[in-house]
């Protein structure tokens, strides 16, 4: 999963970089809402992070914004003060949910699995392709009842593939999805990892299939 955390101040969100990169989360972080802005109009991040005052332009403009646009991935807003004034204005941006600093990382963590559980459809705590299982909770992928034992890039293509399973997932936003800013592997690594994910899954009905010229889909077998 792929995050994108909006905070002007700048010693929590290097804490909050370094404790969601440890929780294997994929993150980029800007200072303010312009910046923010530009990049979200690429598709990419699976939940926005959005601190509710910035300066120059608030969270909540900022989000009113991009929900005008046609913009819907699910952001989490980070408000100082947890007033009912505050959740109010949040929700009638548009948000998705909201935590109260200081965060708990644990309360974080978990309602952004809820977010991305929720932005798939999904009520179950697992998602399934064939006999392939994947956990929100764990974020762990198990085959025939056994965990398979992943690469972190490994892993994090197969989960965006099996977020947007059926889907065509183009070989660009596979490389935004498993790169931050100041780390973006080539197109030719892409292939690589998608040879060993096949690998993992060469006895399992769930495949990845590459649709030449537009991308790669995972999907069962009899599909």
């Amino acid at each position: 999963m792929k995050l994108l955390l909006v905070d002007d101040n700048a010693e929590l969100s290097e804490w909050l970089v370094r404790l969601l990169k440890a929780e294997g989360f994929v993150i980029d972080y800007v200072p303010d809402a312009e910046r923010a802005e530009a990049m979200l109009q690429q598709p990419g991040y699976d939940v926005v992070l959005l601190d509710i005052r910035l300066p120059s332009m608030s969270g909540k403009d900022l989000l009113a914004r991009l929900r005008r646009r046609g913009k819907n991935m699910p952001v989490l807003m980070l408000t100082a003060h947890g007033s009912v004034d505050d959740k109010v204005d949040c929700f009638n941006a548009g948000a998705d949910d909201y935590v109260v600093k200081p965060v708990d990382v644990r309360e974080l963590v978990a309602r952004i699995k809820a977010l991305v559980r929720r932005q798939t459809g999904q009520h179950d705590s697992e998602l399934t392709c064939g006999d392939l299982y994947y956990r929100f909770d764990t974020r762990e992928f198990c085959l025939h009842d056994e965990i398979l034992s992943l690469r972190r890039r490994e892993h994090a293509i197969l989960e965006a593939l099996m977020l947007r399973q059926g889907k065509t997932v183009s070989k660009a936003m596979l490389v935004d999805s498993i790169s931050s800013l100041d780390d973006a592997p080539s197109d030719d690594a892409i292939d690589i990892y998608i040879h060993r994910l096949r690998k993992h899954l060469s006895s399992s009905s769930a495949q990845i299939m590459t649709l030449r010229g537009l991308g790669y889909v995972l999907r069962t077998r009899a599909d």
